[in-house]
């Protein structure tokens, strides 16, 4: 995956590999000892189902290893991202 800056990520829209919208991207989760992102943190759609997924209070934890594009949308791929 080619670098992207952090605030091009801002509020951008998450999607299924299955054309399914998610949500919005909040925010990342960081791991400081290795650099690397650990999750996204996504404020579902209120008529996604978020059964499976972890939650901290009304927002999605989605592990980053589950991303498989970033454009105009970040795509994830949904059976990669639940617990």
């Amino acid at each position: 995956m080619k670098a992207v800056l952090a605030r091009s990520l801002s509020r951008k829209q998450i999607m299924t590999n299955d054309g399914k919208a998610i949500g919005e991207l909040r925010n990342l989760m960081v791991d400081f000892d290795t650099g690397q992102i650990t999750d996204l943190i996504i404020e579902p759609d209120e008529t996604y189902d978020t059964t499976g997924y972890q939650m901290d209070g009304d927002r999605m934890m989605v592990p980053f290893e589950s991303v498989r594009d970033i454009k105009d949308f970040i795509v994830i791929d949904r059976y990669l991202s639940r617990m």
